[in-house]
C-alpha cells in the first residue's frame, strides 16, 4: 500500500533515536519495527514507489535501486523492505549450516562520516531457516539470494559450501549471489585469486546447467568483489567471469581501507567499512570492472551511495542498477525515492 503524503521526512526523528542505541541492537529493532507496520498494512506510510521500469540479466526491474545483501541475513524481512520501494530486493549472506558470526560488538558507527564498520561474519540462521523464510514472503519482485560459506570451512573445501547453498536457493531466486568477499570470514578473500577463483567458478557453473535442466529455468549467477583489489585482479576476474559464463558483477564489498577514517575512535577496528567513504574506491573499481569486461557483462554498483548524484555517479560508471545499506540506515526511505527517481 502506498500513500500519496509518505512519513519518510519523519526519519531524521527515528534515526536520532535508534542512533542511541548500539548499532546492532538498533540495527534489529529497526527491522522487527518495519516487519510489524508491514503486518498491520501500514509501512507504505514510509515510501511511495517510483515505477521505473527496466530489464538487465534478462529481468524486469521495477526500478534500479534494489537493497544490498547484509540487511537482511537471514530473509524474515523481505515483504517490509518491498513495501519501502526498492526496485529488487537481495538477501543473505546465507551459510549451509547456522552459525552465530563473530564476537560482540562487532558493528560501529562513524556518524560525521556516514560510515559503518561491521564485523558480524555471516551471522545466520542456516540454508533450512532462509529458504523457509524465503519461501513465506509475499513479495513477487525480483529477490536476489546472496549465498557464502561457513566459518570453519577451509578454502580448499570453499566449493562445496557455495554448491549446497546453489542447490538450495536457486529454485527460489530470481538471481544467486556468489559472496566471496567479505572481509568478515577469514580467508574468504583468498577466493578471489585467479587460481581459487576458477576452481569455483568452474564448479559453479557446472552445478547451475545441472539445476537448470532439473528446475527448467535459468537463473543468473553473480560474483560479489572487493573495493580493495588491484587492476591485475581485476582483469583475472574479468577474463574467467566471461570464460565460465557468468551473468554479471557486483562492485562492491565494504573495505578494509581506512583511509578516509584516520584518526576516528573506531578506525582500528578491524571489519569492512561501509558508507560514505567507500565510494570513491568502489566506484573506481566498477569502473575498472567495466571497462576489463568490455561491457559485456551487467554490473550493480553498491558501496557508498548517499544520494542520487550518487547513484547517477554509479551509473555513469558502468553500473546498470544500484544498491543501497548504509546510505538507507542514514538517510531513510526518502534516498531509495531519490535514487529510483533520478535514474528514471
Amino acid at each position: 500500500m502506498n500513500f500519496p503524503f509518505p512519513l519518510s521526512p519523519l526519519y531524521p526523528l527515528a534515526r536520532a533515536a535508534l542512533f542511541k542505541l548500539d548499532p546492532e541492537v538498533a540495527h534489529n529493532v529497526a527491522l522487527h519495527s518495519l516487519k510489524t507496520l508491514e503486518t498491520a498494512h501500514l509501512a507504505g506510510f514510509l515510501a511511495s514507489r517510483v515505477h521505473a521500469p527496466r530489464e538487465v540479466f534478462g529481468l524486469q526491474f521495477d526500478n534500479a535501486v534494489g537493497l544490498a545483501a547484509g540487511l537482511d541475513k537471514n530473509g524474515e524481512y523481505i515483504d517490509a523492505m518491498a513495501a519501502l520501494g526498492f526496485g529488487f530486493i537481495e538477501v543473505g549472506t546465507v551459510t549451509p549450516r547456522a552459525q552465530p558470526g563473530n564476537p560482540k560488538p562487532r558493528m560501529f558507527r562513524l556518524t560525521e562520516h556516514e560510515a559503518l564498520i561491521n564485523r558480524l561474519g555471516f551471522n545466520n540462521g542456516g540454508l533450512d531457516a532462509f529458504l523457509e523464510n524465503v519461501q513465506r514472503a509475499k513479495y513477487k519482485g525480483v529477490l536476489g539470494l546472496n549465498i557464502g560459506k561457513n566459518f570453519d570451512t577451509s578454502i580448499e573445501n570453499a566449493a562445496d559450501d557455495y554448491v549446497t547453498c546453489l542447490r538450495g536457493v536457486y529454485p527460489h531466486a530470481s538471481y544467486v549471489t556468489i559472496n566471496i568477499s567479505s572481509p568478515n570470514t577469514k580467508g574468504l578473500r583468498d577466493l578471489q585469486a585467479a587460481a581459487q577463483l576458477e576452481k569455483l567458478l568452474s564448479t559453479l557453473q557446472a552445478e547451475k546447467n545441472k539445476l537448470a535442466k532439473k528446475h527448467k529455468k535459468q537463473v543468473p549467477l553473480l560474483l560479489k568483489i572487493a573495493p580493495d583489489l588491484d587492476g591485475a585482479a581485476i582483469k583475472d576476474i574479468a577474463g574467467l567471469l566471461l570464460q565460465y559464463g557468468f551473468d554479471g558483477v557486483i562492485a562492491t564489498n565494504t573495505t578494509i581501507s581506512r583511509d578516509a577514517v584516520r584518526g576516528h575512535k573506531h578506525a582500528a577496528e578491524t571489519g569492512g567499512l561501509s558508507g560514505q567513504p567507500v565510494f570513491s574506491p568502489s566506484t573506481e573499481i566498477l569502473r575498472q570492472m567495466n571497462k576489463a569486461l568490455k561491457g559485456h557483462l551487467p554490473i550493480i554498483g553498491v558501496g557508498g551511495v548517499m544520494s542520487a548524484e550518487n547513484a547517477r555517479q554509479k551509473i555513469n560508471a558502468g553500473a546498470s542498477l544500484v544498491q543501497i545499506y548504509t546510505g538507507f540506515i542514514y538517510h531513510g526511505p526518502q534516498l531509495i525515492r531519490d535514487c529510483a527517481l533520478a535514474l528514471k
